[in-house]
Order: structure tokens, then C-alpha cells, then sequence
């Protein structure tokens, strides 16, 4: 017997941090574009942060949205750098030019950014939660919260502490939903515990869920032969109960209203395919970079980590293009360093969310990029 069909209200937000570009440039005219047809469309959410695209995202935002729309049109979700923070001085300093730099005064939601470990101490010792309350007392936000890159346990522990938070920001798709690095569902469940609103960062991981191996598409295309890859990854995200915002990068106007059209919640049976994808997806061994670009700024010899790491992944699964992705390796590398030259320094993978070792990665796409 066929599962009825159950229609979700879409719950999509307008990421930039992935925003398309000419010559280097953030492509001013195309951004607008696709933040009007966004918000057409019914969308309301655009979430941004300090170091996104060396900081053009929060310029992005205030040329593409707050300088052009009515601020009741849109809702805005800005995120506190506080492992740059060595004082409690400098939460205010980042503030107010994360305000200048996004042309207004009030976000909805203002979180701290990134926190794992190590940057939760550092939260602790400049006593960035009560710049938060501060925050949201005043009058500057609507909600308050943080990003989450660690473990469920420790995830507990900071919502025990903190009550005051009401949003938690998670990363979570339908292949990390078991990772034992990453716990997304773990890290939902306890969310949900602690009676938080959840955010979803990354929820194609990347792109990654975006184009499949061929063993992986079949077993959705036996499910419905016309949804796409990135369409089953966002359902997936969007199916689950207590997620409130599911924010996603777009660089194309098909991808923007593609991805706000009403759609159906997931069968038994559809949860079911796409768990025997990620066993596909786990047993392929791509590298589960996202392409944040956390790492970039990091490397002393300037390698485009992200992109080295993807040609990799691209040649592992076909093969039979080398020809296409070697001279797009070549054309990366002619401006920045190559994946030979990495120096094994560690640096990047200290900021890598998803704990990739990096430099072991680096001699292997070297190997396989270069030779």
C-alpha cells in the first residue's frame, strides 16, 4: 500500500556564503536578482557572518537587502566571531561593525559562532553569553544562540549552562545524521531535549549531496526519477520535527525557486533510500569537505584547500573526466599553491568544522592531481 502523501511547509533560508562572483568579484547585479525572486518566491531568512567570503557577505547583505528592501520584508541571522575575541570589549568592537557592514541596527537572531570546544572556553573566559542576553536585552536582537561543531554531550552541557539561548544552529544532512564526528542527529535530539528552536546549516553538505555517484542516484531515481539530488537532501532536513530554518547557499535563480517550491515530507520508504545512499556515500570515501573555506586563510602557502580537496573527490568518483578536471586544477593553481607544496603545518585542519586531516588529503591529491 502506497504511503499517503504529506506536504511540509518549506522552511528554506537564503545562506551567503556561496554567492556567485565575476572576476573575483561578488556579482552585485546577481545577487539582487536572486534575493528578489528569494523573497517572491516566500522566502524570508538570509543568513551571513564576518568572515563569509572574506567579509563581501556582509557587504552582500547590506547592498543587496537592507539598503534596498523595507526591513519588515526580511529576517537576519548574524553570528558574533568570538573565538577573535580576547576581551570582553572586543564582543561589542565586532558587533557594531557587524552592523555597520550589514547596514542596520537589528538582527533577528544573533549567535555565537563556530562553538566546539576550544571556542566554548574561550566563550566562557570573555563571558560571551552575557554579551548575548546584553544583546537581546537592549533591543539589537530578537533571539539569540550559537552554531554547534562538537560533540552532543558537551552540547548538552552548554544548554544546562545556558537556558538563555533560544536557537541552536546545527549541521546536519541526511549522510552525517549517524556520523560519529559530527552526531547531527545525536545533536538534534538533544536540542530538542533542552526545548530549542533548530537552525540547519549545510544541508547538501557542501554540494556534496548535490552531485552522486551513479550507484547512489539509481537508488533515488527508483524513488521518483524526477527529484535531484539536492532536492532530497533539503527534504530530508526539512522533514524533521523542531527544525524552524534550513538554510542553504544559492548562486542560481532555477536553484532559488526550485528549492522554495512546496514539498511532499518523506515516506517510510524514502528515509529508508536515502540511508542506503549514505552507505553508498560512506563506503565511496569522498572527503567531507563543505567548502566553508575556514581552512584558506590559514595555509602559509595559499592553497584553495576546498577546491584541491573537490577535484580530488571528483576524480576518485569519475574517473573518466580527468580530462575535464585536470586543467581546472591547473588554472586553480597557476594564483595559489599547489596541493605538493602543502608543508603539513596543521593550521588549516585546527579550523576545519569537520575535522578532516587535511595535509594527509593534500599528498594524496597530489599524487593523483599532479602526476
Amino acid at each position: 500500500m502506497r504511503e499517503r502523501m504529506r506536504v511540509g511547509i518549506n522552511k528554506l533560508g537564503f545562506g551567503f556564503l556561496r554567492l556567485p562572483e565575476t572576476a573575483g568579484e561578488p556579482d552585485w547585479r546577481t545577487i539582487a536578482e536572486l534575493t528578489d525572486i528569494f523573497l517572491d518566491e516566500g522566502g524570508r531568512w538570509f543568513d551571513t557572518f564576518y568572515t563569509y567570503m572574506n567579509g563581501r557577505s556582509e557587504e552582500a547583505v547590506r547592498r543587496c537587502v537592507t539598503e534596498r528592501l523595507p526591513r519588515d520584508r526580511f529576517r537576519l541571522i548574524e553570528k558574533l566571531p568570538g573565538y577573535l575575541c580576547g576581551s570582553y570589549e572586543d564582543c561589542g568592537r565586532y558587533f557594531r561593525e557587524e552592523q555597520r557592514r550589514c547596514g542596520t541596527d537589528y538582527f533577528d537572531i544573533y549567535m555565537l559562532h563556530w562553538l566546539n570546544r576550544e571556542n566554548y572556553e574561550t566563550a566562557e573566559r570573555v563571558d560571551e553569553f552575557r554579551f548575548l542576553r546584553e544583546v537581546k536585552e537592549g533591543g539589537y536582537a530578537g533571539r539569540i544562540g550559537f552554531s554547534w561543531h562538537d560533540s552532543a554531550s558537551l552540547l548538552d552541557t552548554v544548554l544546562s549552562r545556558h537556558p538563555e539561548v533560544d536557537v541552536v544552529l546545527l549541521q546536519i544532512n541526511y549522510l552525517d545524521w549517524e556520523s560519529a564526528g559530527i552526531e547531527s542527529r545525536k545533536c538534534y535530539e538533544t536540542a530538542l531535549r533542552h526545548g530549542k528552536s533548530v537552525f540547519v546549516m549545510e544541508p547538501v553538505k557542501g554540494g556534496t549531496l548535490s552531485r552522486l555517484p551513479p550507484e547512489a542516484e539509481k537508488i533515488l531515481r527508483r524513488q521518483d526519477p524526477e527529484r535531484t539530488p539536492s532536492d532530497w537532501a533539503l527534504r530530508f532536513v526539512q522533514s524533521l520535527p523542531g527544525v524552524e530554518i534550513c538554510l542553504s547557499g544559492m548562486n542560481r535563480a532555477e536553484h532559488v525557486r526550485a528549492n522554495l517550491a512546496p514539498f511532499p515530507l518523506l515516506t517510510e520508504a524514502e528515509t529508508d533510500a536515502l540511508r542506503k545512499v549514505a552507505e553508498v556515500l560512506r563506503k565511496d570515501g569522498g572527503i567531507p569537505c563543505t567548502g566553508c573555506r575556514y581552512c584558506v586563510s590559514h595555509c602559509p602557502k595559499h592553497i584553495s584547500i576546498p577546491d584541491v580537496l573537490g577535484m580530488y573527490n571528483e576524480m576518485q568518483r569519475w574517473p573518466e573526466e580527468d580530462w575535464k578536471i585536470r586543467p581546472v586544477y591547473e588554472q586553480t593553481v597557476k594564483t595559489r599553491g599547489k596541493a605538493s607544496e602543502c608543508i603539513g603545518c596543521g593550521s588549516c585542519e585546527k579550523h576545519c568544522p569537520q575535522h578532516i586531516h587535511i595535509p594527509e588529503w593534500m599528498g594524496r591529491a597530489a599524487q593523483m592531481l599532479e602526476r
